[in-house]
């Protein structure tokens, strides 16, 4: 057997070190009391799924499905995200629960990566779905949860962008006419290729006022007055009544006492097409792209058939890790216990008492240790059971 991969990992795949997995589980701890304490109850879905249901209707582009088949020659994905397969479960096992719905959920998602992507192909979300809420107020408790979880994983000094897919739709259509055209500008807004836009709109054939308008689009980012500077240039009955909406988001979020953390940004485009209102995404001081994003979804559910609202948020624990830094981890452990060979009994009942007053200990036998320095030095304590005089020592 070729062992030319020996070391190597499938593409976009990623190990998970000992330090780095205890900053996850603190992070997701952290996170997952937060949400319990909101009311969000866990939820769990299968890795794998039918390609002609969540596969079909993820938002995912195609070819970064990983694909399978079955026995019975049927077409499988890894799933690609959570909120899909959460909205089937909503549409059939869940579909007489109480609504509103509120649930939460940890997992990985997998999305294949091109070799120049350089991004992962398996990450882990950690989220929350509010079904059968169409209210601004079920906006403004994503919004803030995600920000009371953010806080307590310990990315305090996060912001939180806050736009409406509905507004920029209606706005680039009734400015450019046709749909062709809105979802080439709509690309540009999500790649966040302000250059290229421009460059577009210059070569169009539209008259110096609408082109006006829509170099403003790329300005409506601020405070909440950017709110009304929208009103300013938009003109159909979508685009405003997509703007009253904000306003009455922003005003509930007000009572949160969330102003200081919050951005308007007016031309924010998601990844996910299924997003139909309020988008948003947080952002770490310390990083330059987004750690969670989340929005309104309310025609996803359609596609199980059963139409509902909904909203929700996932956090990308990668980038969130990334953003609180390894360094905010320990990962000594409390007690080590070094015994010599003779000794052993003795050291058994030293851990098993030390073990039940709630230690973590590891119980090592003098002889399998290279270098007694450098091992002991990882441990907030050492107790020694070596030699036959029948004591003790320790050192911290």
């Amino acid at each position: 057997m070729s062992k030319l991969f020996m070391f190597e990992k499938p593409l976009g795949m990623r190990d998970t070190l000992p330090e780095l997995y205890q900053l996850k589980k603190q992070v997701k701890e952290a996170i997952s009391k937060e949400m319990g304490q909101w009311g969000y109850v866990p939820i769990e879905t299968p890795t794998l799924e039918f390609h002609e249901t969540v596969g079909s209707v993820s938002a995912i582009l195609d070819q970064q499905l990983f694909k399978l088949l079955d026995q019975q020659g049927n077409t499988l994905v890894l799933r690609p995200d959570m909120t899909a397969p959460i909205a089937r479960i909503a549409a059939s096992t869940l579909k007489s629960a109480n609504r509103p719905l509120r649930l939460t959920y940890d997992a990985p998602v997998f999305r294949a990566q091109q070799i120049e992507g350089g991004r992962p192909a398996e990450f882990e979300q950690v989220g929350v779905e509010l079904i059968g809420d169409q209210s601004s107020s079920a906006d403004a408790e994503v919004i803030s949860l995600m920000m009371a979880s953010l806080h307590c994983a310990g990315a305090s000094q996060s912001k939180v962008a806050i736009g409406h897919i509905g507004f920029v739709n209606a706005f680039l259509m009734e400015v450019l006419g046709n749909e062709a055209r809105v979802n080439h500008f709509r690309r540009y807004l999500y790649e966040k290729n302000y250059v290229g836009f421009r460059k577009e709109v210059e070569q169009l054939s539209l008259s110096s006022i609408d082109k006006q308008r829509l170099f403003k689009l790329l300005r409506l980012k601020g405070g909440p007055d950017i709110i009304l500077e929208a009103e300013e240039i938009a003109e159909s009955e979508e685009a405003l009544n997509a703007l009253k909406q904000l306003k009455h988001l922003f005003s509930i979020l007000n009572t949160y006492e969330l102003e200081a953390n919050l951005i308007v940004d007016l031309n924010l485009v998601m990844h996910m097409s299924y997003y139909t209102g309020t988008v948003f995404e947080a952002y770490s001081e310390r990083l330059g792209y987004p750690v969670g994003s989340g929005g309104r979804y309310d025609h996803l559910l359609n596609e199980f058939d059963h139409p509902e609202a909904a909203t929700g948020f996932g956090l990308r624990l990668d980038r969130l890790t990334e953003a609180i830094g390894q360094s905010e981890v320990s990962i000594n452990q409390d007690v080590c216990l070094i015994f010599s060979h003779d000794r052993r009994k003795e050291a058994m009942k030293k851990t098993k008492e030390l073990r039940l007053q709630g230690y973590s200990v590891v119980m090592q036998e003098l002889s399998g240790i290279k270098d007694v320095d450098a091992y002991s030095a990882q441990f907030e304590d050492v107790i020694y059971f070596v030699g036959t005089n029948g004591k003790g020592g320790t050192t911290s």
